[in-house]
């Protein structure tokens, strides 16, 4: 884990970093993102020793950097810039071989780790290793700067911006294959960027940060839906949440407190129950809260009532959906399934809350009509 405690950075009278406290875990996507100036920059050449602190302490894996050798501590950290850093009078081959080779790493352990790196960044090694940078595009550039970040296989990987001057398709692209190489070797990644867009899909937790100061840091889901101040808010953007759908989850949009019926009770009950709180709908629940049927007004008209109990009548067939579960997932089961009504229970069948059409259409509308009064 890297640890800041209290790291401030001051150049001459100016303190571009104020008392930063800040814990990235292990095997983990760390985005730093703010405007231009505002530290993030600093915060990620903290961690190698680029940039040292004015005061405060940084730590990885519970041992002081400043009491580390800074050339071997660089050495052991992957770096990844937006220029890609390239040697250009040297091969792609040259240029993902320098570290390990000064590190004296066996010449044959050193070559196997090289082909392994270009197929990870998805380079044919016999068409690219013998090329110059220059010979190639600069999402190609881009792709052997990673693969150089992994040659050593450092626990830890610094990215400064590195997509940011590509084009659209191509860094859509290499974001999706950062996320490829991450879910395969589980590094702990710390990655500048300026664009909420990209932090919000690769990050595992995003610190903003303005004029040198950590303003939120948390999950991209917590910060779309719970902004800590007016800052982020307008950082983040009134619609961003829209851009990611997978992230509003069922818990966020369910009728928390369904109306229920026992299985025991009687269908002159459940009838009345459903009139006086003019639903359409009963949740037949057992003592334990467990979801055992529905009752649906609508099949119930003509049916005879007399001695009869919730259970008689009730679905015993229905879908389900679950709090943890996206709206994607939801829209597709109502688009799948034809229907209206979504009981939501946990893992063990107990009954949570309630999705229906009219709220799904109720949470969406006020979100608009949020942005509008905004």
């Amino acid at each position: 884990m890297i640890r800041f405690k209290d790291v401030s950075k001051s150049f001459g009278s100016k303190k571009v970093l104020k008392n930063i406290n800040l814990e990235f875990e292990n095997n983990t996507i760390t985005c730093l993102i703010g405007e231009s100036g505002c530290g993030k920059t600093t915060i990620l050449k903290m961690i190698n020793r680029l940039i040292e602190p004015t005061s405060g302490t940084i730590t990885i894996n519970n041992k002081n950097i400043l009491k580390q050798n800074p050339i071997k501590l660089r050495r052991s950290i992957g770096y990844v810039i937006q220029q890609t850093g390239l040697f250009p009078h040297m091969t792609i081959k040259e240029n993902i071989e320098i570290i390990p080779k000064l590190l004296k790493i066996k010449p044959e352990k050193i070559t196997a780790k090289t082909l392994e790196l270009m197929n990870m960044v998805d380079l044919n090694p016999d068409e690219y290793l013998d090329r110059y940078p220059g010979e190639l595009s600069g999402g190609q550039q881009q792709r052997v700067g990673i693969a150089r970040a992994f040659a050593t296989n450092p626990d830890i990987i610094l990215m400064d911006e590195p997509f940011s001057a590509l084009d659209p398709v191509t860094r859509s692209s290499l974001q999706d294959e950062l996320i490829q190489i991450q879910s395969q070797y589980k590094k702990t990644i710390i990655f500048v960027t300026h664009d909420m867009d990209e932090a919000i899909k690769i990050a595992d937790k995003i610190a903003i940060i303005n004029e040198g100061e950590v303003i939120q840091y948390d999950t991209p889901e917590m910060i779309l839906k719970n902004p800590i101040n007016d800052f982020v808010k307008s950082f983040v953007g009134p619609k961003k949440i829209w851009t990611s759908p997978e992230l509003i989850k069922v818990k966020d949009i369910m009728i928390e407190h369904p109306i229920t019926a026992n299985l025991e009770y009687s269908m002159f009950y459940c009838l009345n129950k459903m009139r006086m709180a003019k639903v359409d709908t009963l949740m037949v629940v057992n003592k334990d809260n467990v979801l055992k049927g529905i009752l649906f007004a609508s099949t119930l008209k003509g049916l005879p009532t007399k001695n009869k109990t919730a259970k008689d009548y009730m679905e015993k067939d229905f879908v389900v959906t679950h709090p943890n579960d996206s709206i994607v997932d939801l829209l597709s089961l109502i688009d799948e399934h034809r229907i209206t009504t979504l009981p939501v229970v946990d893992k063990n069948g107990h009954l949570k809350g309630l999705i229906t059409r009219s709220t799904l259409l109720t949470y969406m509308s006020q979100q608009f009509l949020k942005e509008d009064e905004e």
